[in-house]
């Protein structure tokens, strides 16, 4: 049965980041090669969303987003039904995405030369953040046991020096894929408070979590942690319209709450009206059906990616609980990373996350995007497969 997913879209020469960029930056041209690197999907919105876009384009007046009443309340109603958490409207706050919004956090709960905490391998953007605003990454190694990450308070704790003053927490994890337990969120928040860290959680992929897991924001986790909280989400990765730039940075204390307002209104952020509104349209009955039908889809594209690679000697993805980003793991093969990364590049051209730059921890891996169509998803095995045949 063909799924709405199957439909294959040309990107190229659409000034997208995932297709137009590979070959400046991997070398890997896009009339031949497979991009699998920038995390977003190959796949075209939910109708709603597409209908928010037309009807702006059909009234031809582009003017300041306001009237914010019907976008807070989809978010209030998706984080209610699809999560299980009450939010209150003046908890939300708007950034023009999530990684301004970590930018944010960083500036407002932060001075240059102050430490900001990361659990390692992570999403890297963050750490391109904090350094370039003049502050100091800690880098948290987490553990790998047994394909799964986990999380090491106690070294944590010993290496924590009293100039550290904001924790990032990436929820659920990327690029490793963990769905963190609500005892393990806990552990986290407990970990914060003794260390008196801002605890920020980013969990712009939680919509994203394969059959049989579930999500615990952590507010829910771990509500008695909410005076120094900060738990940001967006409908970009959900819905693959990161073009839009709109991410919610909900902070449920007001006294927590009161400083970032101020930093957003001193920097003179305002939302994107287009953004806003595919949102709004997102966030809703239609936009719910269309996620359902997209986690099965990914489920599968995962099932396959792994059984593909797996068969590769010395090459293994790590389980994937969420997220649509397969972390492939190089270091069974003996080969060290220029090696196996001109496999990837050059003889399967494909273009994939360098390992490195997710930070300790990432120096054996790659990361795959698989939102794509799984016809692609399955050409890219063949191609991985071929490039390590020497292997079989």
């Amino acid at each position: 049965m063909t799924s709405r997913f199957d439909e294959e879209i040309d990107r190229v020469g659409t000034r997208c980041s995932k297709w137009d960029m590979m070959e400046p930056i991997y070398g890997v041209t896009p009339e031949d090669g497979i991009a699998m690197w920038v995390a977003d999907m190959d796949f075209r919105p939910p109708d709603s969303v597409q209908a928010a876009v037309e009807d702006m384009a059909a009234h031809g007046i582009y003017g300041y987003f306001g009237d914010s009443r019907a976008y807070l309340e989809s978010i209030r109603w998706w984080m209610s039904e699809r999560h299980g958490w009450q939010v209150a409207t003046d908890s939300i706050l708007t950034t023009n995405g999530l990684v301004n919004g970590v930018g944010l956090c960083v500036d407002t709960w932060s001075e240059p030369g102050d430490r900001v905490v990361l659990f390692t391998p992570v999403y890297h953007a963050f750490a391109r953040v904090i350094r370039g605003a003049g502050r100091e990454v800690v880098e948290c190694p987490l553990a790998l046991e047994a394909g799964r990450y986990t999380l090491d308070f106690d070294a944590y704790d010993a290496m924590m020096t009293g100039r550290e003053k904001i924790v990032i927490l990436c929820s659920p994890h990327n690029p490793g894929g963990r769905v963190w337990t609500a005892e393990e969120l806990r552990g986290v928040a407990a970990f914060a408070e003794r260390h008196d860290l801002v605890l920020v959680s980013d969990e712009i992929h939680h919509d994203l979590v394969m059959p049989g897991r579930t999500h615990v924001p952590l507010p829910v986790a771990a509500p008695e942690a909410m005076a120094r909280t900060v738990m940001m989400s967006a409908t970009t990765k959900t819905f693959n319209i990161a073009g839009g730039h709109v991410g919610n940075v909900i902070i449920p204390d007001p006294d927590l709450r009161a400083p970032f307002a101020r930093r957003l209104t001193a920097l003179g952020i305002s939302p994107n009206a287009f953004g806003m509104n595919m949102a709004t349209a997102a966030y809703s009955p239609d936009g719910a059906a269309w996620v359902d039908e997209l986690v099965g889809y990914l489920d599968g594209n995962r099932r396959l990616f792994d059984e593909m690679v797996g068969a590769i000697p010395g090459v293994a993805s790590v389980p994937l609980e969420a997220t649509y980003l397969a972390w492939v793991d190089f270091s069974g093969t003996g080969m060290d990373r220029a090696e196996f990364t001109r496999r990837v590049e050059k003889d399967a051209s494909i273009a994939a996350n360098h390992g490195t730059t997710f930070g300790a921890g990432g120096e054996t891996f790659l990361r795959f995007n698989f939102a794509t169509p799984r016809k692609r998803v399955a050409e890219a095995g063949e191609r991985l497969q071929r490039a390590f045949a020497d292997l079989q």
